[in-house]
């Protein structure tokens, strides 16, 4: 396969996990690179194998680590999966991160049932990034949601004119911001409903942690890129903060990733985010699992639609699974509009996906390096 930027890989991009998945392996093999799969107990849409299939260039006991993750949340693997067989088909970026002494550890398909099903959760019905939590202990509420809850998902969808005005009542009386803060938070109570969090590790979380175990024992720094979509103006990559509200850590994301100012590092923390504040976040397993790491992180978030539609398109496909009696076209209707939601098939968009991650790639490598 010849090599060609990141930048320009528009050819990377798939049109079904299947091909993706397919596209990756190929990747990786023309890279000469070894691949490790952890297969998932369920098939695919089509029948086909599941796995998160990990590729890792650089040392196996490399004390300089960075990951870079795609399908956290399924559907959104059509957007990381690109960038991965992007990069992997560069020579020139996969020689500046051997040149910097960094291992590069490449996640396809975090959660691969929600990418082959076009779904956004795993088969638990859980969010994989509000899983992470000491089941031990007691689980957030999210008081908000149960407002929320029996509005989202009425009986019959579309909604009905009194589902609609409510739905504009609320976000009238409470704003746009708290309404996405109530859907999206997490929750730990309705295991059929919206952003559910789980009551147990799911088998993605369970993975994720032995990948973790097994490539960054020896760490002593490690960065972390999380691929996803769906908020923010169409095209652009937000640089969210992925770490503890720590000022060391934050300034240390800052000077990495900012571009000079030109790509601002964003925050829950502070508000500046596009996202609403989160539980049960996926990058607290590197704490777990690699302690003696010190950790950077950022979830590169890239715009779809606008959030009123993206949010829409959720409440169609949670619709959807708990009406399987939905007719064909209804079904077919809703998963397009969800996959709109979450991909843009332009070769504008995937340019602009394209060129964003190469940067932050690159950024993390000097970041890691101490450039």
């Amino acid at each position: 396969m010849p090599s060609q930027p990141i930048s320009d890989a528009i050819s990377s991009f798939s049109k079904t996990y299947a091909e993706a998945r397919a596209k990756f392996l190929a990747a990786a093999a023309s890279a000469d690179l070894a691949i490790e799969s952890y297969v998932h107990p369920l098939k695919g849409r089509d029948g086909e194998e599941l796995a998160l299939d990990i590729v890792c260039e650089g040392p196996a006991n490399a004390e300089r680590v960075l990951i870079v993750s795609s399908a956290c949340h399924g559907v959104e693997g059509y957007c990381g999966t690109g960038v991965q067989v992007a990069a992997l088909s560069d020579a020139t970026w996969r020689k500046a991160a051997r040149d910097a002494g960094v291992a590069v550890l490449y996640l396809h398909a975090l959660n691969p049932y929600g990418f082959s099903h076009l779904r956004r959760v795993t088969h638990e019905n859980v969010d994989l990034n509000r899983n992470f939590h000491d089941f031990s202990k007691p689980l957030p509420v999210n008081v908000a949601y149960r407002e929320v809850h029996a509005l989202l998902l009425p009986e019959t969808w579309p909604a009905n004119a009194e589902n609609i005005a409510a739905t504009e009542r609320f976000i009238a009386e409470r704003g746009l911001s708290a309404y996405q803060a109530a859907i999206t938070g997490g929750q730990y109570e309705y295991p059929q409903g919206l952003f559910f969090g789980g009551t147990a590790p799911t088998w993605s979380n369970q993975a994720v942690r032995k990948v973790l175990k097994a490539h960054g024992a020896n760490a002593k720094r490690i960065a972390w890129i999380d691929l996803h979509t769906g908020l923010g103006p169409s095209g652009h990559g937000e640089r969210i903060y992925a770490g503890l509200n720590d000022a060391e850590t934050i300034a240390r994301a800052r000077r990495w990733w900012d571009g000079g100012g030109k790509t601002p590092i964003t925050s829950t923390y502070d508000g500046s985010s596009t996202s609403a504040p989160l539980t049960g976040l996926m990058w607290f397993s590197v704490h777990d699992e690699c302690p003696q790491a010190e950790y950077t992180g950022i979830a590169m978030e890239y715009g779809t639609l606008p959030l009123t539609d993206v949010l829409q398109a959720l409440r169609a496909e949670q619709w959807l699974q708990l009406h399987p009696e939905a007719p064909k076209a209804q079904h077919d209707a809703i998963k397009q509009q969800f996959l709109a939601a979450f991909y843009t098939d332009t070769d504008e968009w995937k340019a602009a996906i394209l060129r964003q991650a190469g940067e932050a790639m690159l950024q993390a490598v000097e970041g890691l390096s101490g450039r």
